[in-house]
């Protein structure tokens, strides 16, 4: 039985009608909605203007015959009247201007004869004594050769006879691709490449960022109070040592860089090692590891000192050959720039990588080593935590401190680092004391959230504006747009990609854990076969975004198709800027075929 609708009801859906109307009719008077406006005669003519030249690629040019005609006239009328002369011959083209005379500014009509059907061209005005021509209308002939338009006159009066020039050009010889065509073509491929590279960058930051942002992957991390005070702690202890390392280590490959031969030989023998070295720590079981502990960890510092050295070797083996190859390749060149280039940005990288990595093997050390402390009597255990935890928020604060001051630029700096460091240290002593000893720590998921707000606030601010930061450090260009993407590209990937990861499915990662793997193959064996195939999907269509994102970013400079479609915009140039937009939607038609053909065969 259908139920009876109440009163009260109708009066609801009344009222929630009546609140939709108020809403949408606020939000048009938000919007300044016009109406009028659409109706207007003169934006209706400039609409019709752009869309017919928008429909109107300026794409291929042809050479031109340029037909003049011209009709003597008199700006003003003299006292005694004037009349034009007649066309001796009306079987060839002919314009008459009605009236045959007339004052400065007036409004007159030009009509044309048997000229080329559907012609079009300039109509000038001659002033007497002077080279210019100034237009003051244009011919669009009809399929019998007439056109007839209403044109207003220059300012130019003179007692002299004057002229009008009606000038319709033909198209001469075979097509031929416009300079806008030929521009449009190099930004394209400019803006394709520009995408490529800030997908792969970001691409290569996001997978492992996105592991640590995958909260089935950090919620089992877990520490106590003690281990996490230690571990930040030693952070810069293991950052500043990894620096030492770094540049010991530099130091020591600039002697063995003399010879090129010997960087390679240095190089190969380097690899070969480290990749063992690899391969033997990936194949060890659980209880070699735990029998082995010292030697492990002596033979895990050679091995790493070594992948150093070589890293260091390759990046200056690298340089050379780039820059041989770039002085002897001619137009090839740009191969041994690249291989340079990558050279450089190597050499770069190892000095921070190094850095991070001696922060996190000291600071694993130290949280390991805590362990050994939570033996001792829960007294001594909870002065320590009481100890530590103070250091260590003191620490965190005045990092906090450093970086405020960084941006702000305080006058009274100093007191500024003493309140941090105090009121940090008095919110580590309240939190170990009313901690228990003993008691873990969400570690991992305080990493996940820090993690997951970075890659939120980085998304948060558009391409465009990034763009125009990197824009003041690295100058205009598409080097600026690439690296704003490839920021933006990182946040975005990092997400889509920490999703997937916490989207598998757990039976292979606790089949796997059960043969007593440890985490890092757990993480390989485990994870990573079930996310390839979605982040080939994420990281193609990534790629596709980054190619529609690269036209505006060129609005800030960021090189790419959108700064020359820019340009066009602004000089109303809408033909060419017709030409870029194709060129843009061909583009992004290509690219989705592509990445649908690619996602068919291996996704």
């Amino acid at each position: 039985m259908k139920k009876k609708r109440t009163l009260l009801h109708s009066l609801g859906v009344g009222l929630a009608v009546v609140l939709a109307l108020v809403a949408y009719a606020y939000g048009f008077q938000v919007t300044k909605v016009d109406l009028a406006e659409t109706k207007s005669e003169h934006r209706q003519e400039q609409l019709t203007r752009i869309l017919r030249a928008l429909a109107h690629p300026q794409l291929f040019e042809y050479d031109t015959e340029d037909h003049m005609v011209s009709l003597p006239v008199m700006v003003p009328c003299p006292d005694a009247g004037f009349e034009a002369p007649t066309p001796t011959d009306t079987s060839e083209p002919y314009i008459t201007m009605t009236p045959a005379c007339a004052e400065p500014r007036a409004k007159v009509m030009i009509e044309g004869f048997n000229f080329e059907p559907y012609g079009t061209g300039p109509i000038n005005f001659l002033p007497n004594g002077s080279d210019v021509n100034l237009q003051i209308g244009k011919i669009e002939a009809d399929e019998n050769g007439h056109f007839e338009v209403e044109v207003r006159l220059s300012n130019r009066p003179s007692e002299e006879v004057q002229e009008i020039q009606a000038i319709t050009r033909t198209k001469v010889g075979a097509p031929r691709w416009t300079q806008t065509a030929r521009d449009t073509w190099d930004k394209i491929v400019e803006t394709v490449f520009l995408a490529l590279l800030a997908t792969t960058f970001g691409t290569l930051l996001a997978i492992p960022l996105s592991f640590i942002a995958a909260r089935n992957l950090m919620k089992d991390v877990k520490n106590s109070l003690l281990g996490m005070s230690l571990a930040i702690l030693f952070i810069p202890v293991g950052a500043y040592i990894g620096i030492l390392i770094s540049k010991w280590l530099s130091t020591l490959s600039q002697n063995l860089t003399s010879s090129t031969l010997l960087t390679f030989v240095g190089f190969v023998l380097g690899a070969v090692i480290t990749w063992w070295g690899i391969r033997r720590e990936m194949n060890r079981d659980e209880d070699s590891i735990a029998n082995q502990k010292i030697a492990r960890g002596l033979e895990m510092l050679v091995i790493g000192l070594i992948g150093v050295l070589t890293s260091y070797l390759l990046s200056a083996l690298a340089m050379n050959v780039g820059e041989y190859l770039s002085e002897h390749l001619g137009s090839l060149g740009f191969l041994g720039r690249f291989i340079r280039d990558l050279g450089d940005i190597l050499g770069m990288a190892i000095g921070v990588m190094t850095a991070l990595t001696g922060a996190g093997i000291l600071s694993g050390f130290a949280s390991k080593s805590a362990l050994k402390l939570n033996r001792k009597a829960d007294g001594v255990i909870h002065i320590l935590q009481i100890v530590l935890t103070a250091a260590a928020g003191a620490f965190l604060f005045w990092l906090i401190a450093l970086v405020l001051n960084w941006f702000y630029q305080y006058n009274n700096y100093q007191a500024l680092y003493w309140w941090a460091v105090i009121l940090g240290g008095l919110g580590g002593l309240a939190l170990g004391i009313f901690t228990k000893p003993r008691q873990t720590m969400p570690t991992g998921l305080v990493v996940y959230f820090a993690v997951r707000t970075v890659f939120n606030a980085i998304r948060s601010i558009e391409p465009l504006v990034w763009a125009i930061i990197f824009v003041v450090w690295v100058g205009i260009g598409p080097f600026a747009g690439s690296m704003a993407l490839a920021l933006h590209t990182i946040a975005a990937l990092g997400k889509l990609y920490s999703e997937q990861v916490e989207n598998i499915m757990e039976g292979p990662l606790e089949a796997i854990q059960s043969t007593g793997a440890n985490r890092l193959q757990t993480i390989i064996y485990g994870v990573i076969p079930q996310v390839v195939p979605p982040y080939v999907s994420f990281t193609m269509y990534r790629w596709d975004i980054n190619v529609r994102m690269s036209t505006i970013i060129g609005f800030a400079g960021g090189g790419g198709i959108g700064f020359l479609l820019l340009q066009n915009i602004n000089l109303l140039n809408y033909r060419a800027a017709s030409a870029q937009m194709l060129a843009i939607a061909i583009v992004v038609a290509a690219m989705d075929y592509i990445s649908s053909a690619v996602r068919e065969r291996y996704v």
